[in-house]
């Protein structure tokens, strides 16, 4: 066992923790040990918006953040609520608790807010319906952030998107994008066919198609000049119709930015346009089109395999959110929505030439940090949605921020005064991060998610990450490669008998095409280096692997969750080169008792004895008893113990989701519940040794399990919403212990992957 000196030294580059326990290493991003010095953004507080319920609310009803403002003394955060019609706020005058500060009903949908001085202004969709639009910019009176107050109500003649004010704070201007119907079959002269509405062939059939360009009303832009009191506040209109490249007739702006010279740059998202207007004179300055761009070495199906093999041809990067840089340039989200998508983003001058174009970077970040929405891979990818820009330290640093809708991330980059971008470090997020929004003069940044489901267990969130110095705390493990090594829901852990830095990690059923991929845990983050394709009889195979150790006499064994009717629980026996030499089965008795978990976690124990755990428990099995199964290879017999679970917080249920071999003998598992972020309660690890199970007087006998560690402090120390899958354990030859989380591939979960070193828990 390595001495306290020898682990201190392994926690070179990483955060050491000291404590009661003993000492320990947390994972810190890549850059970590040769740039110690320099400052990242860190993540301090997770705010679930349900919080800002009303009293007389469940807390299971949907809510949603979408767009961020911040008060002028940057102490609340404002932002929109849909689903529940209201705009909400957070006190972040102590940014790492944020705090719940209640709300202002609507009569509509809010789509975006910004804040000049002591007003919020907020625009509201109230359209009837696609062809009947309309909407108001409400005018809330923030100055007793206690008794937030309606003061003013701007008709704005149609329905709006998205809202910006002028550095200077003179002017705002607002998108009126009257969107689309999806579903609605155009006529070409900006009607609909009643008769082919949601009919794809009827619509096809009449030589047109579903959502297609133009649907009137037109969209347009509408400026206000922001001076005195809001009761004097008029909206004027700027045409934008006739100026697109598709559907020219129906320009549906969709975002808005507003530079130092009160130029407004506006992206007509399905047009794939841009505009560059003068809000001063109230006209039109330039356009251009967004222009198409050539992608290689992507994903492009969906298959259940991340392989960027794929090329799409003049994709239209439809831009989403804009954002100026400079005075003299300006990014763009191409997150698509017509026909295109280039998965990327762009920085144009005013004058549309391309300074940069991020081609296939942000899928190829989102593979290698586990993050890439394979269910996408048909689609839009990653869908870079979200931009913003701003000058941090005095204006001596200055940050880009793209969002990225399907891959739950934000990446950071520094940008030069000729409009490069630098990468500098990828923030991980709630489900659809959607508003970004940079508060400099508190080094702050907050990221607003807007997915919510109460059911899955994740929620609608705000993320508040503070600029600061020391090396990134995300992510916790990569992978190596140009393109990189696809990567996601890691549902088993080993290590390898003779080299501490090396561990060995399986994925689930999600993806297709088992693998056993390699890590290397010499350099922080932990590194993806290879990956060991699985093969039976020649052909590639799909098994649901959960766990994986290696054996004794080389090689690995691995265990395959069987589904009742659909799959068998397996336990398999693997070469080294990933040929599967064997598939052996459960006794047919006890087979036939399963429920819906099956196998979980293996483990080789002292005399190559087999371990296997259960997750939960099967008819046969008395509540809070779950199997432990023991398989001798030698004599192909198994025999079973019982484990006794904790109990399960109310709602919940808890299960096994890893097995270790302990030096002692004795075998250390993952107890865990199936709830995430402020509802996570059982994340722990026991010991127990099988020859010390007794006759309890059940059908068969049960072990006494001891508390070797909670992780649960471990997992909440990242300030993230806590997932619930702590699905792998591997303790190292020189008694490290590694834990890492199932992400799920991102499918109805966060995606973030948690890569915990930890002391030894042998000693």
């Amino acid at each position: 066992m390595m001495s306290k000196l020898q682990k201190i030294r392994k926690c070179y580059g990483m955060m050491l923790i000291v404590g009661m326990g003993g000492i320990a290493c947390a994972a810190l991003p890549a850059k970590s040990m040769a740039s110690a010095s320099a400052q990242y953004f860190q993540r301090i507080a997770t705010f679930p918006v349900y919080r800002n319920l009303a009293e007389n609310q469940s807390e299971t009803d949907e809510t949603v953040s979408e767009i961020l403002a911040v008060s002028e003394d940057e102490n609340y955060l404002i932002y929109t609520d849909g689903v529940q019609q209201r705009l909400g706020f957070v006190d972040i005058r102590d940014p790492g608790k944020p705090q719940p500060a209640g709300f202002v009903a609507l009569k509509g949908e809010p789509t975006s807010v910004a804040v000049k001085g002591n007003y919020a202004l907020v625009v509201v969709n109230t359209s009837v319906d696609y062809v009947n639009t309309s909407g108001e910019l409400v005018v809330v009176d923030i100055a007793d952030m206690d008794n937030p107050v309606i003061s003013q109500v701007i008709d704005l003649g149609g329905q709006p998107d998205a809202i910006s004010i002028s550095p200077n704070g003179r002017y705002a201007v607002v998108a009126i994008e009257n969107e689309r119907d999806e579903e609605a079959c155009p006529d070409g002269h900006g009607g609909l066919i009643d008769a082919a509405y949601g009919d794809k062939q009827a619509c096809q059939a009449q030589g047109s198609e579903l959502g297609a360009l133009p649907q009137l009303p037109a969209g347009f832009l509408q400026v206000l000049e922001l001076e005195g009191s809001p009761v004097h506040w008029r909206a004027e209109r700027v045409e934008l119709a006739g100026i697109g490249d598709v559907g020219a007739e129906d320009p549906e702006p969709e975002f808005v930015s507003v530079n130092r010279k009160n130029k407004v740059v506006v992206s007509l998202q399905e047009n794939n346009h841009i505009v560059i207007a003068n809000l001063k004179k109230r006209r039109v300055k330039r356009d251009f089109s967004a222009g198409y761009v050539d992608l290689s070495g992507i994903d492009i199906e969906k298959n259940k395999r991340i392989e960027p093999t794929g090329s799409l041809k003049s994709v239209p990067r439809e831009p989403d959110a804009v954002s100026w840089v400079s005075r003299r340039f300006f990014v763009t989200a191409n997150e698509g929505d017509y026909h295109g998508g280039s998965r990327g983003f762009s920085v144009f001058d005013r004058r549309g030439n391309i300074v940069f174009d991020s081609g296939n970077d942000i899928e190829y970040l989102a593979m290698r940090i586990g993050h890439y929405p394979e269910k996408r891979s048909g689609k839009k990818g990653t869908e870079p949605e979200g931009v913003a820009f701003a000058r941090y330290d005095d204006g001596r640093q200055r940050f880009l921020f793209v969002g990225a809708e399907r891959a739950n991330l934000v990446a950071v980059y520094r940008v030069d005064r000729n409009g490069k971008p630098e990468y500098i470090q990828v923030l991980p997020t709630g489900v659809g991060p959607e508003g970004i929004l940079p508060i400099p003069g508190k080094n702050l940044l907050a990221v607003a998610a807007e997915k919510d489901d109460a059911s899955e267990g994740y929620r609608s969130m705000i993320t508040i990450y503070h600029l600061e110095n020391g090396p990134a705390m995300y992510p916790q493990i990569v992978s190596r490669g140009t393109p990189p090594i696809g990567w996601g829901a890691l549902s088993g852990l080993a290590a390898d008998p003779s080299d501490s830095d090396r561990l060995y990690a399986v994925h689930d059923s999600f993806y297709a095409h088992s693998k056993i991929y390699t890590i290397d845990v010499s350099e922080v983050p932990a590194v993806i280096d290879g990956e060991i394709p699985l093969q039976r009889n020649g052909g590639s195979v799909s098994y649901d692997l959960e766990g994986v150790t290696v054996a004794s006499e080389g090689g690995f064994w691995a265990v395959s969750e069987g589904k009742p009717g659909v799959s068998r629980n397996l336990l398999l026996k693997i070469s080294a080169e990933g040929n599967v030499k064997q598939e052996i089965e459960l006794p047919l008795e006890v087979q036939k008792n399963q429920r819906k978990f099956g196998f979980e976690g293996v483990a080789e124990s002292v005399g190559g004895r087999v371990f296997i755990a259960f997750q939960r428990e099967w008819q046969d099995d008395p509540n809070g008893l779950v199997k432990i199964g023991e398989y001798d290879p030698s004599m192909g017999e198994w025999q079973f113990y019982y484990y006794p679970l904790d109990a399960a917080p109310e709602g919940a249920w808890v299960g096994l989701s890893e097995m270790v071999a302990l030096q002692t003998g004795e075998l250390a598992v993952i107890e865990r519940d199936n709830q995430q972020g402020d509802k996570a309660a059982v994340k722990r690890i026991y010991r127990f040794d099988p020859a010390m199970a007794r006759d309890l007087g059940e059908q068969y006998p049960v072990v006494t399990k001891v508390l070797l560690h909670d992780v649960l402090p471990d997992m909440r120390r990242y300030n993230g919403w806590v997932v619930d899958k702590l699905e792998g354990m591997a303790i190292a030859f020189d008694g490290t212990t590694y834990l890492v989380s199932d992400n799920d591939g991102l499918d109805d979960a966060t995606g973030e992957t948690m890569f915990l070193r930890l002391e030894s828990l042998a000693e």
